[in-house]
């Protein structure tokens, strides 16, 4: 449909609105007959927990204000939610309370004046009622019971039963409580709700320089962001370069570095330097905007126990009512005299006919949880997911871009076509690869770009994408096939090429075809993510079974568990995505199974799995619409935290339920054993519904300082430094004392993972920057990080933590050592004689090294030698083309 602009109108609207009387379940039942009742509305939404309702309607048929205007005929002030701003206006008691407090308090001068005793606690219903009676009425006129219609009756019954105080008593504590807990509620459920507000409500034109609201920004505005101000729209760099702090979107506690072309997200701060930004999305529609209605949503994919607990209250009430009516009769019938207790038992059991603190149990904790991981860059997309993980026995790990960095490097290119140039290859492969999400397709782009080789997407025809092998495409005429080596079946060719040495190695070799005939090869290498290893060790600790499926070959697969120190328990290789998805369902029938992935190949496995883990930030869309859960960062320790707040969540609803179910018993108990109070029902069930609110609350406090082993071996003495010293650390981690167990704690620091983002590294010796990948991707070291200094992980070598000595020490060698023959010159790798130690007798580790441009120049295997070269003393590592000893 068109207005009279020529644009299209959208028919159907989500309105989120912010219902303040949706004080618990009961009236779920009044919402819905409210809502049902309203032409125009297609669906809806009732989330208890937040006070929320989420309407989608015809915005042709019934507006925003009407829905209100509907809501609140029945006194459940409901007013519509604008963008980065909850609506929440109970921020004192009402004046109707505190007079209610007064009256009540009055009433002790009965000793001084005998009528005080009945009129004030009179006075105090009458004041405080009324919204009660209110919503009680509106309850009965759509045929459904709440605790406002059991509060009246039980008042009612109070002061036919001449219990005036005990009256007073209870309108006043329920109004009171119910404010407490709507403040309790409040504060459990804000934690997501800052994530909005923080977002500017003015931004600033960077062409102009005016200011105007956040809401009337559109797409591909360009605005100006200053150092230290908050990022106001999701949005890419066109100029400027800064460090954004990301910590209250993905959880990261490093700055992240930005520069042209570099994605920036809304509510992430410039720390310094100016930047103009071309936004992507609208207020609306932003990152930060959707993972808060993510969060809210989730709550109606409802979890199995909340499911099992929603039908139990179902028929709870009812059958309570039932009850309390035939207890009332029974003196009635049986003529009993002492009809007075009778009836004040059946009052007490009405009382608590209201199931609110059972039904809270669930949904306020698992709330608290799904907020708490939020914040940690981790986005359930229902509660279900969240009760799932907690049960979860086994993890499927995909590894590029998953486990490892999927930042590839290529370490070799040749072409097999004698009539074809390496740089026309270049340029066909780094064309079509450009219509390729895959990371290895970025490393062959940016190959042929330091080669000066500009890809042409444009000139590319008939793009086929082949998950778990490759892609094909036509240019210029020519049939291109790129791929792992199963792509050589699509290609029609029987006889694929080998590299060499790559696969000892654990490099990725990639093959492209012309046609039918092999044309080129290549390797490519890629490095474990910081902190792979100890999540993996993490999980294992907590009992759960880590498996790795990838596509790539099983010399690739075992490279990463050496790098990883034997941390997977099982590894499947050279898989196909329906590969991926058979292999899960063979380990679901070991045990709940979770997978996580980052891309188009993961999709099916991460369908199939009981709980799916996408990759956020760099997956692929697919993986992320596909996953259950998704993690916002790159960060693979956030999953073992997540399973620690699953299972934290789970017991948290259990401790709920039984503090519910005990005392509604023990009410009920105490009133048949000669003790029955009106009042104490009151108080039980409203102080009930605040101790699970509180209980839940737990879930957000902050962690108090663990605390860190002296000795790696024994637990009993402890330190709140982490990490006391660098022997400890390289044995097997500094460990967190728990009352069961230690737990990995402290990691050694990669700087090459967080530093050098704009792809410069610092040479010493002649103060230069140069390209991060003119030797290797693993000796990333920014200057700002790195003062001389470097520090690398034990996949990177065999030194945990290393400080260099300075260039002068020579240190002998007392072991031989596997010593490549690569060299490097103006930054090209070729071939040189390996260099002989021979016993090692007079030879120092730094003339095993000579000076860049040398034309015997000898590097050790990934650029650093190994503990055995120097008896575990010393090994060498390279800067900038210089030589230096480093000792741990």
């Amino acid at each position: 449909m068109e207005g009279r602009d020529g644009k299209e109108v959208q028919k159907f609207q989500k309105s989120y609105f912010d219902v303040l009387g949706l004080c618990c379940s009961s009236e779920v039942s009044l919402v819905e007959n409210l809502l049902k009742s309203l032409d125009g509305v297609k669906d809806f939404s009732i989330i208890v927990t937040t006070k929320t309702v989420i309407v989608v309607h015809d915005n042709l048929l019934i507006s925003q204000l009407q829905i209100v205007k509907a809501l609140n005929k029945a006194r459940l002030e409901a007013n519509v939610r604008e963008y980065g701003v909850k609506n929440y206006q109970n921020k004192w008691p009402s004046p109707y309370v505190v007079v209610c407090g007064a009256l009540l308090l009055l009433s002790f001068l009965k000793y001084v004046y005998r009528p005080f005793g009945w009129l004030a606690p009179l006075g105090a219903v009458a004041v405080g009622i009324g919204p009660i009676v209110l919503r009680a009425v509106a309850a009965l006129l759509n045929l459904s019971i709440d605790i406002n219609m059991l509060v009246v009756i039980a008042v009612a019954g109070s002061i036919a039963l001449k219990d005036y105080w005990e009256s007073g008593t209870i309108v006043f504590l329920f109004t009171i409580a119910k404010w407490l807990e709507s403040r309790a509620s409040h504060k459990a459920t804000a934690s997501m709700s800052l994530l909005v507000n923080v977002v500017p409500l003015r931004v600033v034109l960077a062409d102009t320089g005016e200011e105007i609201n956040v809401d009337e920004v559109e797409l591909n505005t360009i605005l100006a962001v200053k150092a230290g101000e908050i990022i106001p729209l999701d949005g890419v760099v066109v100029q400027g370069n800064c460090d954004v702090d990301e910590k209250i979107l993905t959880g990261e506690s490093f700055p992240v570095s930005k520069q042209k072309d570099s994605i920036v997200w809304a509510s992430t701060i410039n720390l310094n330097g100016y930047i103009s930004i071309k936004t992507t999305a609208v207020a609306q529609d932003c990152v930060v905007a959707r993972m808060a209605k993510l969060v809210e949503e989730a709550q109606n994919n409802k979890s199995k126990i909340q499911r099992f607990i929603d039908k139990i209250a179902k028929y709870y009430t009812p059958v309570i009512v039932a009850i309390s009516s035939t207890l009332a009769l029974v003196p009635v019938v049986s003529k009993i005299h002492n009809k007075t207790e009778w009836y004040r038992l059946a009052l007490i059991v009405l009382v608590s006919g209201c199931p609110c603190a059972l039904v809270l149990s669930t949904p306020i904790a698992m709330l608290c949880g799904l907020s708490k991981a939020a914040k940690l860059g981790l986005l359930f997309k229902g509660e279900e997911y969240l009760e799932a993980l907690a049960k979860i026995k086994i993890m499927a790990f995909d590894k590029t871009g998953t486990i490892t960095r999927g930042e590839f490097v290529v370490t070799d290119f040749k072409s097999l076509l004698d009539d074809v140039s390496l740089n026309t290859l270049l340029y066909w492969v780094s064309s079509i690869e450009s219509k390729s999400s895959h990371p290895m397709a970025t490393a062959l782009i940016d190959f042929a770009r330091a080669r000066l080789i500009e890809a042409k997407p444009d000139k590319v025809e008939k793009i086929e994408n082949f998950p778990g092998e490759g892609i094909r495409g036509e240019i210029e005429g020519n049939e291109i096939y790129v791929g792992n080596r199963k792509i050589s079946s699509r290609a029609g060719c029987t006889a694929v090429p080998m590299l060499q040495g790559d696969s000892r190695e654990g490099k990725s070799v990639g093959y492209i075809f012309l046609g039918s005939s092999p044309a080129g090869i290549f390797s490519l290498s890629d490095v474990c993510r910081t902190g792979s290893k100890e999540a993996l060790n993490e999980l294992t600790l907590m009992g759960i079974k880590t498996v790795m499926l990838t596509g790539d070959s099983y010399a690739a697969a075992n490279y990463a568990q050496d790098q990883l120190g034997g941390a997977l328990d099982v590894i499947h290789a050279e898989l196909l995505p329906e590969d991926k998805a058979r292999i899960i369902k063979e380990l679901q029938k070991k045990g709940p199974t979770a997978m996580i992935g980052d891309g188009v190949n993961d999709a099916p496995a991460l369908a199939t799995a009981n709980i799916g883990i996408s990759m956020g930030v760099s997956g692929s869309a697919l993986a992320t619409e596909t996953g259950h859960v998704v993690l916002m960062s790159n960060d693979i320790s956030r999953i073992p935290k997540a399973a620690r707040i699953s299972r934290e969540v789970l017991r948290k609803v259990i401790q709920n339920a039984v503090i519910a179910i005990t005392t509604k018993a023990a009410i009920l108990v105490l009133a048949i054993a000669g003790h029955p109070s009106v009042l104490a029902a009151v108080l039980a069930d409203v102080g009930t519904c605040l101790l699970v609110i509180f209980n839940s609350m737990l879930l957000l406090a902050k962690p108090r300082q663990g605390k860190t082993c002296k000795n790696t071996n024994d637990c009993s003495s402890c330190t709140n430094k982490p990490c006391p010293n660098i022997e400890s650390q390289n044995k097997c981690e500094a460990q967190t004392c728990s009352s069961k167990k230690c737990v990995p704690r402290c990691r050694s620091t990669d700087l090459s993972s967080r530093s050098c983002e704009n792809k410069k590294r610092y040479n010493f010796a002649e103060n230069e920057e140069l390209l991060c990948n003119l030797l290797n991707e693993e000796e990333v070291i920014d200057h700002q990080c790195c003062d001389k200094v470097a520090q690398h992980l034990e996949s990177q070598g065999m030194h945990n933590q290393s400080a260099h000595l300075s260039r002068g020490d020579e240190n002998k060698c007392a072991n031989s050592a596997p010593i490549t023959n690569n060299y490097i010159t103006d930054g090209g790798i070729n071939k040189a004689k390996r260099y002989d130690h021979g016993n090692h007798s007079t030879t120092t580790c730094k003339s095993a090294l000579k000076s860049l441009g040398s034309d015997d120049y000898i590097i050790p295997e990934n650029h650093y030698l190994k503990k055995e070269c120097c008896d575990g003393q010393y090994g060498c590592t390279l800067t900038g083309g210089l030589s230096e000893i480093v000792t741990e």
